[in-house]
Order: C-alpha cells, then sequence, then structure tokens
C-alpha cells in the first residue's frame, strides 16, 4: 500500500494499537514484582509504543490536511466515529508510561513536563469528542440498532481514565490549579462511568434481541470489560491522592472498586466464550479491531494487580498475572497481523462496513 493510500484510509482505530501497547507495557512493569525481566519487556514496549504513536499522529494530521473528506466521513460514521477517541486516548496512556516506565530513566522534571503536556492535550481532545460524537448521533437519524456495539464504550473509556493521569500529576500544578483539578477529575471519571452504565442497557439488548455482531466486531465485545478495569484503576488512585486535599471515604471507594471489579469476571468469561464460539462455529476475519482484545483486557489485568496491592489478597494477584498472559497472547498475535496485512495493504481501513449518512 503507497503512503498516500495508507493516507487516505487510514482508521481512526489504528491507534487503538497505542492503547493495547501501553496497557501491556505498564502491566508488564506491574509484573515483573514475579519476573523481573519483564522490566525489560515494558521498557522496550514504551520505546516502541512512544515511536508508534508520533508515527500514527503524522499520518492522523496528514489525513486532516489532505484528505479531510475522508475523515469528516468517518467522523459522521456512527461506528466507525467510536474510534476517534483512541487519538487522545493514545496520549493519555502515553503520559501514563512515562510517569511509571520512565521515571528510572528521565529526570522527573522531565517525566512532569511530558506527562502534564500528554495529559492537557488528551484532556483537550477528549473533551472535544465527547461532546461532538454525541452530537452527530443526537442530531441525526441514520442511527440503527444494529449499529450499537461496545465500541460506543470508547468515548466514555477516555472519560474515564483522564483522571489516572490527573490525580498523579495535580501535586507538581500550583496549589491555585489543585482543587479544580481534582473536580475535573471527579467530574470525568463519574462522566464516563455512568454513560458506560447507560450505554451497557442498549448494548446489551442489541445483543439479545438483535442478530449477533458481524465477525469483524466480534472483538468489540472485550470492550465491556475495559470500563470496568480503566474504571478501578482510576478510581483507586483518585482516592488514595485526593486524600490529602479533600475528606474522601476511601476505604469504601476500595470497597465499591472491588465490587466492580468482580462485575468484570463474568464479562471476561463471556468475552472468551464468545471468541471460541465465533472461531469454532462462524469466522473470526482479521480487522483492526482486534486491537480491542488488548487494551480492555489490559485495564483488567492492572486492575487486578491494583487491587492486590490494597487488598493483599492472593487470588487478585494470581487472576491478574494469568490473563497477563492472555493478554501477552492476543497482543503478539494481533500485532503480526496487522504487520501482515498492512504489508499486503488488503485490511480494512474500517472496522465496520455499516453505512452511515448518505
Amino acid at each position: 500500500m503507497s503512503q498516500g493510500n495508507f493516507t487516505r484510509n487510514f482508521s481512526p482505530a489504528w491507534f487503538a494499537s497505542v492503547m493495547g501497547t501501553a496497557i501491556l507495557a505498564t502491566t508488564s512493569m506491574f509484573y515483573a514484582s514475579l519476573l523481573p525481566f519483564l522490566r525489560y519487556v515494558a521498557v522496550f514496549l514504551w520505546l516502541f509504543n512512544t515511536a508508534l504513536f508520533v508515527a500514527l499522529l503524522f499520518f492522523w494530521v496528514m489525513r486532516w490536511i489532505r484528505y479531510p473528506q475522508n475523515a469528516i466521513k468517518d467522523l459522521s460514521h456512527p461506528v466507525n466515529s467510536q474510534f476517534y477517541p483512541t487519538m487522545p486516548i493514545g496520549f493519555i496512556v502515553l503520559a501514563g508510561n512515562f510517569l511509571q516506565i520512565g521515571k528510572a530513566y528521565l529526570a522527573p522534571s522531565t517525566i512532569f513536563a511530558i506527562a502534564s503536556t500528554f495529559w492537557v492535550l488528551g484532556s483537550l481532545l477528549t473533551l472535544v469528542f465527547a461532546f461532538l460524537l454525541p452530537y452527530f448521533i443526537f442530531s441525526h437519524d441514520y442511527i440503527k440498532i444494529e449499529h450499537i456495539n461496545p465500541s460506543w464504550f470508547i468515548p466514555p473509556v477516555a472519560l474515564i481514565i483522564l483522571p489516572l493521569i490527573g490525580s498523579q500529576i495535580f501535586h507538581g500544578w500550583p496549589p491555585s490549579w489543585q482543587g479544580s483539578i481534582i473536580v475535573f477529575n471527579y467530574i470525568c471519571w463519574a462522566s464516563g462511568f455512568f454513560l458506560y452504565l447507560l450505554l451497557s442497557v442498549i448494548a446489551l439488548y442489541r445483543l439479545i434481541l438483535h442478530e449477533p455482531l458481524l465477525p469483524q466486531l466480534l472483538p468489540t465485545i472485550w470492550i465491556n470489560i475495559g470500563p470496568i478495569g480503566a474504571g478501578v484503576m482510576t478510581f483507586l488512585v483518585m482516592a488514595k491522592t485526593s486524600a490529602p486535599l479533600i475528606q474522601v471515604p476511601v476505604a469504601a471507594m476500595n470497597m465499591f472498586c472491588l465490587i466492580f471489579w468482580g462485575y468484570g469476571i463474568w464479562w471476561v468469561i463471556i468475552s472468551i466464550i464468545m471468541t471460541i464460539h465465533y472461531i469454532k462455529s462462524i469466522k473470526l476475519p482479521y480487522a483492526m479491531s482486534w486491537w480491542a482484545f488488548t487494551f480492555p483486557l489490559g485495564a483488567y489485568v492492572g486492575s487486578c494487580y491494583m487491587l492486590f496491592e490494597v487488598y493483599k489478597l492472593a487470588a487478585l494477584n494470581w487472576i491478574g498475572f494469568v490473563l497477563y498472559w492472555l493478554l501477552f497472547f492476543f497482543w503478539s498475535i494481533t500485532l503480526v497481523n496487522t504487520i501482515i496485512h498492512l504489508f499486503r495493504g488488503d485490511f480494512l481501513a474500517s472496522p465496520q462496513p455499516a453505512k452511515g449518512p448518505q
């Protein structure tokens, strides 16, 4: 595929690869406590992912410059548009990698500057899509029930993970800003959480009473785990970091996270069952949506580890460690298939062929 064709057909779902790689780097660093060599895996993934993000950002910007009609068409598409927030999420998850992994190699002031810049850019773009995408959906009549799928959870996930970084860096901001950042963190988390709850009802209705997901959209069923894992990770960090400044019931917030995490186990199992069902009984062709196998599961793995750090329950640690290797498998097979299809030039630019507005 030529550079021109790649730019013109550049899918917003490409940044899901940045999300998946970032969370694998994060969880690799977590479980380096069990297998020390995973620390080197984490460092490699962090560096690789930073380069990947820069390259993808170049094509994302060039598409808007050279082929704005194609970018706008995806932005108004009922399914493809839901992948646009993966780009600002890329800023957020990379900020997390710099804070967690980069601190051993860069000066604290450099880490803070990079993480703060990425967080601000990610926040601004996330807020744009948080209101722009619902505007398109609410103001048009081309949305059909078959367009509904778990990829619609991506915009809420973007809101949920913003406070994950905001809660780690606000102490470095001027004191006059810190209270506002805390309020902003809670607004974002609450908005993403309740939007996820409401959208999950619609998504379940679609799965139960309408035709099954198309094979190229089956991986999005794993996105059901994303808001749970990301929500738990973020809420735990918010409770810990904001407690010194405002009175928050840390123990109650931690217990809520454990309960919310428990709900995620059901989605992990049903996602595995449905994936096996499609592989054996239907088909599971490669699509960019395969990256949905990675970040949601990785966020859930991260929530296992962080809850273990709070409660010191061995079961939490071992569940997370087992799922980490499933994540590693998914990431590896998806990366290999992405590279193969990239060089062939035969992968679909869009995760979903459903028609948008005419």
